[in-house]
């Protein structure tokens, strides 16, 4: 591994989270009246933050009001729920242990907001992980694609970019890469295909976390 430092995304890259954040926005809507989506569609949803997944899933015209109201009520479930069918993809628990025991520096950044981000940190990778950053505007950092999550967990790291890459599965993390100036594995067990991560400007490709490991 040529890299020293290595900064993951969560949902789609070491987390498979989808059923879980489907069932939260499902119930959500549900509760206000409003058509629930398919899995499929909640997959093509995620990536920007709950705000956005909501604001996605509402019904086209929604009230600002009303769509905020569902997003409470998605974050109140969630968090009840985030456990319910999450789970690590096969092989990240190892490909992290491996990491670890080779001295490199892991930190996540993720567009979920902060306590779920640090909440399922902990109970997942607390033994290899101990940066973990999520979506928290009141401390002024914002989302990914912009840079200020991943130059956070630089920081926290003592890293720099010579020497760190980015892993994530989706078209906002080689964005959010972009910006940081540092380069981005994107990972095929996630949320997006081959296909459409080429068509948003993937260049390195990891099939297997263990591939991680060879990079």
């Amino acid at each position: 591994m040529k890299y020293d430092n290595y900064i993951f995304d969560l949902d789609g890259t070491l987390l498979d989270t989808l059923a879980d954040l489907a069932t939260s926005c499902n119930y959500a809507l549900h509760k206000h009246g409003m058509p629930e989506r398919t899995v499929d569609e909640v997959r093509l949803f995620v990536g920007n933050g709950v705000r956005k997944l909501i604001l996605r899933a509402v019904p086209e015209g929604t009230e600002n009001a009303l769509a905020e109201d569902v997003l409470a009520t998605f974050r109140q479930h969630y968090g009840q729920h985030s456990l319910d069918t999450t789970r690590p993809y096969d092989g990240i628990a190892d490909m992290l242990k491996a990491m670890k025991s080779q001295g490199k520096g892991l930190a996540v950044v993720s567009n979920k907001f902060s306590q779920a981000t640090e909440s399922l940190i902990a109970h997942f990778f607390g033994d290899y992980i101990h940066v973990a950053i999520g979506e928290n505007e009141a401390a002024g950092i914002r989302k990914k694609p912009a840079p200020d999550t991943v130059l956070e967990a630089m920081r926290r790291l003592g890293a720099d970019a010579e020497n760190t890459v980015y892993v994530g599965d989706s078209d906002v993390d080689i964005v959010t890469a972009k910006n940081c100036e540092i380069p981005c594995i994107s990972v095929l067990w996630g949320f997006r295909s081959r296909e459409f991560l080429l068509e948003h400007g993937a260049t390195t490709f990891a099939e297997t976390p263990s591939e991680l490991l060879m990079i």
